[in-house]
This record gives structure tokens, sequence and C-alpha cells, in this order.
């Protein structure tokens, strides 16, 4: 049976501090209670350009995104500041393909990163980012030809990140921003 995002969510906020100091909790809190995908339908939003990043819930220890992906729209490579990330797809089925740094340079802007393997991520099959290895990027591949939806549980938010290309060798930091927050707009900057 399929939780709603409100119960969900509900859940989430009960799990102690330590949870989010490790991986294991959160992935198989993710495997045993997947989302009604109707109930996620207040906070989906789409663009044919670009994913987008839609807040539902945030807290000092957490926050919690819907990224709906058109059929092959794929993130950039990219880490996620040394925090741990939990994702599951609770519509469709998307690939997440995980980098090892070999190294990097912010400030000259050089890094060096060799593909390491690919997940399947669906419903049945959530995935926790490696801490070991936590540069990564997700993409919904067009044979799949669906729309898709993650769920993303980010262990104490994060506002930039760094962004590779593995092709360039090169890296620098960005900015990230939501499209929705609980449910509403955000004004683009």
């Amino acid at each position: 049976m399929r939780l709603s995002i409100d119960d969900f969510v509900l859940q989430l906020r009960a799990f102690p501090a330590s949870a989010f100091d490790q991986t294991e909790d959160i992935r198989a809190f993710l495997q045993t209670t997947p989302v009604d995908e109707a109930s996620l339908a207040p906070y989906l939003t789409w663009n044919r350009q670009h994913y987008t990043r839609n807040l539902i819930d945030k807290t000092e220890l957490y926050e919690l995104i819907a990224i709906c992906w058109e059929v092959g729209q794929a993130s950039s490579v990219h880490n996620h500041r040394d925090q741990n990330c939990w994702m599951a797809a609770p519509v469709g089925k998307l690939v997440v393909e995980n980098f090892r740094l070999g190294f990097q340079d912010i400030e000259a802007g050089q890094c060096l990163l060799e593909a390491s393997n690919r997940v399947e991520l669906t419903a049945e099959n959530p995935c926790a980012v490696d801490p070991q290895e936590p540069v990564h990027r997700v993409l919904n591949p067009r044979e799949a030809n669906q729309r898709a939806v993650s769920l993303h549980v980010y262990s104490r938010p994060f506002d930039t990140c760094v962004v590779y290309s593995p092709e360039q060798g090169t890296c620098g930091e960005i900015q990230l921003h939501y499209n929705t927050a609980f449910g509403k707009a955000v004004p683009s900057t």
C-alpha cells in the first residue's frame, strides 16, 4: 500500500537526528513506504526545458523535494556538499550514474572524474548516495518514454553544490533554487 505524501512527511519527521547521519534507515524507509502518486499532485510542476525542483517539506535536519523529469531530461553531474541524499521514483524509472572523483580544484575550476556505476531508480528500488562516491547525475532515459518524478531527501539542507563536466574536466559551484515551495511558485531571480 502506498502512503499519502502528508503521512510520509509525518513519518519522516519522526526520525531522530542520528538517522540522517548514516544512510540505511532512511533508505529502508523509502523502500517500505512508497508514496501515492496522486497525493503528490499539488507539488508537481513541469518544464520542457529543464527538470523542476519542488520543495515539499524542510526542517533543520532535512529537505524533501519532488523533482519532475520530462522524457530525456538529466541533471548535471553534481555533489551534495558532504550531505547524505536518498532518492526514490514514485513515478517512472530513472537512472542514477555515479562517478569516482579523482581530484577537484574548485578555485582552478578543474577536476578529474571517471564513471563508476549505474543504478535504476524506481519506487521499489530507492537508493542512497554513497558518501564515499557522492558525485552523480540523474536522468530520465528517452527509451523509458514517460515522465518521471523522483523524491529526494537531503540531510541538512544546502543551497549550493558543485557541478562537474567529466568530458571537459571542469567544475564549479552553482546556486540551487526551487521552482515551487510548499505547492506555490517561487519567483525566478
